[in-house]
């Protein structure tokens, strides 16, 4: 099902659905991200490593603090870049799961700078944080665009045109000042890590 009100997102969610909704880049795959066996679904759907982990998206900065253990460097950072394009890379508390993050002790979190995508995660909390496409697949940046088996694992999509980008977030360490993944922003963000 497709929709424009992220309020049948929520309600899909709600009930442990999966679905797909936009971000400043690509579209997403959600699920629930502090409900493990709806994470298990993504990573299913995505048929993807369950050593990989997979970030969560939140509404707000002060949102991923509670899920989180920050360093006043790391809220600095998320001060300066999120929303944005931007995955940070936080100690995790124990409500985070096992499953999101491969059992790590470290999450990746997201604040998607795009309203559709603020809205739901307004009414949902934390949410998974993946591109919404096979692994090894490409990403897609309209609906129209979904992979066949992804389209056929979620309940809704929430539909909001094509994505302005298309290259996916820079995954950052800011006390490793490490750059996991280079993407959108990524020079800013290794400006940033110099100068500090």
């Amino acid at each position: 099902m497709e929709t424009t009100d992220p309020a049948v997102a929520a309600a899909a969610v709600a009930d442990g659905d999966l679905v797909v909704y936009p971000t400043e880049t690509v579209y997403g795959l959600g699920a629930d991200a502090l409900d493990a066996e709806a994470v298990t679904r993504v990573f299913d759907a995505k048929r993807r490593d369950r050593t990989e982990p997979v970030s969560m998206a939140v509404p707000t900065v002060e949102a991923a603090l509670e899920y989180t253990r920050a360093t006043a460097p790391e809220r600095a950072f998320m001060h300066e870049f999120l929303p944005g394009p931007v995955t940070v890379v936080l100690e995790r508390t124990a409500a985070v799961p096992d499953v999101l993050t491969g059992g790590r002790d470290r999450v990746g979190v997201r604040v998607p700078d795009c309203e559709p995508a603020l809205a739901l995660l307004a009414e949902t909390g934390p949410l998974t944080a993946t591109s919404a496409n096979v692994s090894g697949r490409e990403s897609a940046r309209r609906v129209a665009d979904l992979d066949s088996e992804i389209r056929a694992a979620v309940a809704v999509a929430l539909d909001a045109g094509e994505t302005p980008g298309g290259t996916p977030s820079t995954v950052v360490d800011v006390t490793a000042g490490r750059v996991h993944r280079r993407g959108a922003a990524a020079a800013d963000v290794e400006d940033w890590l110099d100068a500090h």
